[in-house]
């Protein structure tokens, strides 16, 4: 079958981290080509991937964003993509690509036990490859291919009446789903996300959707985010994060080096960027005793974390899900009516490269390939 292939090496990753996304197409390790269809497990299927969407955690790995650190919890080559849409049986379905205790046939860690499966101790454990799910696995092909295989389980029979584009959400929508609800009880008004790419936003749906009446500011850099989070319901879009602090009483203080220092800001602040500067703006809009929300995937960063103590902030993660927030995800599918305006362009695997830049000019939002 036809699929993209990452191939990472130490001299490639070295070469790209330097040129980052300035990198040369040639030098990115994903290529196009032929693979063999891979086989199910015993009470696992084969899914026909009908689209796959290109993550923010999918592009740090291609420039070489990705901490080296985490490497053995994956294994390559590898098919890339884990937002799956898929036909079974001719149901469309969405794909749950976490591999956990249970898809590897070993005993429930503890947190897979308590149901916590994001936080799965063994995802480098047993018999299979390391990968904490499709995509990032040398023995489980992603959904950048035209065949993948789950456990029954992990196939979720897509809601009547919900376009696939919007299916294709499920996966982010659980990411989202798992960070609020770890962030729950820690004082949410007013809230400020920072980015407006698809976790962003769908962070702002799913506000909405569990009911927050106040107010929610979204930082976005591009005229096409921002356009796209008025029309999703966000009380006010800024340009500049600082600025939007400053519209919440927020007061800066100059510094004798570097930016300044900041008092006040907002209660909740939702990092959905993922970059160094995002992570900076997060720890110094949110107001002292508040809490930070990492949605996005922030690599090897450096940053002042001074303000963690000095302000006594809170910061939670959130990478995965569990069954359950996945499950939700695909629920609130039929309530999200529009959502599917977030996929703005969809590709072939053969196009690739200018799926890629598309992502990397900024001229879409989410981007996806129809295998």
């Amino acid at each position: 079958m036809k699929a993209l292939v990452y191939r990472p090496s130490v001299p490639r990753y070295l070469l790209t981290r330097l040129g980052g996304k300035r990198t040369p197409w040639g030098w990115i390790p994903l290529r196009l080509g032929e693979v063999p269809e891979p086989e199910p497990l015993p009470g696992w299927k084969k899914a026909r991937v009908i689209l796959s969407g290109i993550c923010g955690s999918d592009l740090a790995l291609l420039w070489a964003k990705s901490s080296p650190r985490l490497a053995p919890f994956f294994s390559f080559p590898a098919v890339l993509g884990h937002e799956i849409v898929a036909e079974v049986d001719r149901t469309l379905v969405a794909v749950n690509p976490i591999l956990t205790c249970k898809d590897r046939d070993l005993p429930p860690c503890p947190a897979c036990a308590r149901g916590d499966e994001a936080l799965c101790h063994n995802t480098a454990e047993g018999s299979l490859a390391p990968g904490g799910m499709l995509g990032y696995s040398q023995d489980f092909p992603g959904g950048w291919a035209e065949i993948v295989v789950a456990r029954e389980g992990r196939l979720y029979p897509v809601p009547p009446g919900v376009p696939k584009e919007r299916a294709l959400l499920a996966e982010p929508l659980a990411v989202v789903f798992r960070g609020l609800r770890a962030a729950s009880g820690k004082g949410q008004n007013p809230v400020l996300i920072l980015g407006a790419g698809t976790l962003g936003l769908l962070t702002l749906l799913v506000l909405r959707l569990q009911g927050h009446k106040g107010p929610v500011h979204v930082v976005a850099r591009h005229p096409l985010q921002a356009e796209m989070a008025q029309k999703l319901g966000a009380t006010h879009v800024h340009s500049d994060p600082w600025a939007a602090a400053q519209a919440v009483g927020a007061r800066s203080y100059r510094a004798p080096i570097g930016p300044p220092a900041w008092r006040g800001g907002f209660s909740f602040v939702v990092d959905a960027a993922g970059t160094e500067s995002s992570f900076d703006q997060a720890l110094w809009t949110v107001s002292e005793g508040g809490t930070v929300l990492l949605v996005g995937a922030p690599g090897s960063v450096r940053v002042d974390l001074s303000p963690l103590w000095f302000r006594g902030l809170t910061l939670i993660g959130t990478y995965t899900y569990s069954s359950q927030d996945f499950a939700q995800a695909v629920e609130a599918l039929t309530l999200l009516d529009g959502a599917e305006q977030i996929v703005t362009h969809v590709f072939p695997l053969w196009e690739y490269r200018k799926a890629l830049e598309t992502v990397r000019s900024r001229a879409g939002l989410k981007v996806a390939f129809r295998p």
